[in-house]
């Protein structure tokens, strides 16, 4: 629809259609595959950023947008891209994230923001943060409990974190130290000047980065508001709403309106005579889009939740955090996509001893398909197989009944 010719200076979309533009441009197609030359690049490219969480009751959140997007697929092969090739790092890009080195000098401003924020801790830990720079430049890429000395173990009131990881975090995040790589999930720490090429120290202006990165928000957004285009690499609304307004007098941005979507206090208007979203210049509307996957809590089509309540009615929070007692739905439950809508969620474990995928509770919504426990049965039987693991057990908890279909199939 708008990638063949030049976008109308305004136009509507119904709420049906800014779904399935928004999942064609997240990367959800029938067709997409990985290819053998470049397996991940398109997925990764369309996301921009690849959000970190440390969290492996299923599979680190990392690896599920592949998965959602692909299907099966060689987790050490991803891994081999982030951590071996040179051509990803790690850093505050939405969350923790793994983005394109060649993105980095983007977030120039952001690392010179840390270094307003923690000029007091700085100067507090001075001695540890010149201690932990010549440890790095003298042996090179370490984890922090390599060059912790004794009796920096006792930990201090940030996080619980000791002396030296708390050194290393505001070097980490004021980009003087870059992450070299993860073992057992832990950072390895190095030198950014050792270690990034010369192009990725450079800094790009405020407002120039700020305009690019909103521009790569819309484009793995494909249709956004205010809200959703600054929360995509967590810029403020006054600095996302600069940038917009200089990409759509630049027509990279043209302005929309959704019908159907709900007031946003910083979106421009919910009423018909004026716009309350954008699109990408390059935006396409698929005539028909029907993906089904499962998603971790941290993909970029959830991780907003008041865009995924807008756009999909779906309420969802992650539960982590939530004492056991109090949870409604589960731990760790990954979004359900059935048709192209978000109609359930399944709390997931990987019982490694047992070699078994545990189905803890399982949840459908009120306006969910008939074929939702047959669709959710395929998915779950899939990511086993890519976990490894040989069977699939459910233990019928929530009310999306997933026995029956698993004995069927």
């Amino acid at each position: 629809m708008l990638a063949s010719a030049r976008p109308p200076a305004s136009f509507e979309l119904s709420a049906a259609e800014a779904r399935r533009m928004a999942l064609a441009a997240q990367g959800f197609s029938a067709t997409a595959r990985l290819t053998r030359q470049n397996p991940f690049g398109p997925a990764l490219d369309r996301l921009h950023v690849l959000q970190i969480d440390s969290v492996n009751v299923f599979a680190r959140s990392h690896y599920l947008p592949v998965f959602s997007r692909h299907g099966e697929y060689d987790p050490a092969l991803l891994d081999d891209l982030l951590f071996q090739s040179g051509d990803y790092t790690e850093y505050w890009a939405h969350e923790a994230a793994f983005i394109r080195v060649e993105d980095r000098p983007l977030f120039a401003w952001r690392m010179r923001d840390f270094a307003h924020r923690y000029a007091a801790r700085a100067e507090a830990l001075r001695p540890e943060l010149g201690r932990v720079r010549a440890v790095l430049a003298d042996g090179g890429p370490q984890l922090v409990r390599e060059f912790e000395p004794a009796r920096g173990r006792q930990r201090g009131p940030w996080w619980d974190w000791s002396d030296t990881k708390r050194a290393v975090e505001i070097l980490f995040a004021t980009g003087e130290v870059v992450s070299a790589g993860r073992e057992r999930f832990e950072r390895r720490y190095a030198l950014a000047s050792e270690t990034l090429p010369s192009a990725a120290l450079v800094e790009v202006p405020r407002a120039d980065a700020q305009r690019a990165l909103v521009a790569l928000a819309a484009r793995a957004l494909g249709v956004a508001t205010l809200a959703d285009l600054a929360d995509y690499h967590r810029l403020k609304t006054r600095e996302a709403r600069g940038a917009v307004q200089a990409l759509e007098e630049q027509g990279v941005l043209v302005p929309v309106h959704v019908r159907g979507w709900s007031a946003n206090p910083v979106a421009v208007s919910e009423s018909r005579a004026r716009p309350n979203a954008w699109v990408h210049r390059d935006a396409k509307l698929p005539s028909r889009l029907a993906p089904n996957a499962l998603l971790t809590p941290f993909d970029p089509v959830t991780w907003y939740r008041p865009r995924a309540e807008r756009m999909f009615d779906f309420h969802y929070r992650i539960e982590i955090y939530t004492p056991k007692a109090k949870r409604t739905y589960g731990y760790y439950c990954l979004p359900l996509l059935v048709g192209g809508k978000l109609v359930g969620r399944i709390d997931l474990k990987a019982d490694r001893a047992g070699n078994e995928l545990l189905v803890q509770a399982a949840w459908q919504e009120p306006k969910a398909p008939a074929h939702t426990a047959e669709i959710a049965t395929s998915l779950l039987a899939r990511a086993a197989r890519w976990q490894g693991l040989e069977r699939v057990r459910t233990t019928g908890a929530g009310n999306l009944q997933l026995a029956a279909t698993f004995a069927a199939a």
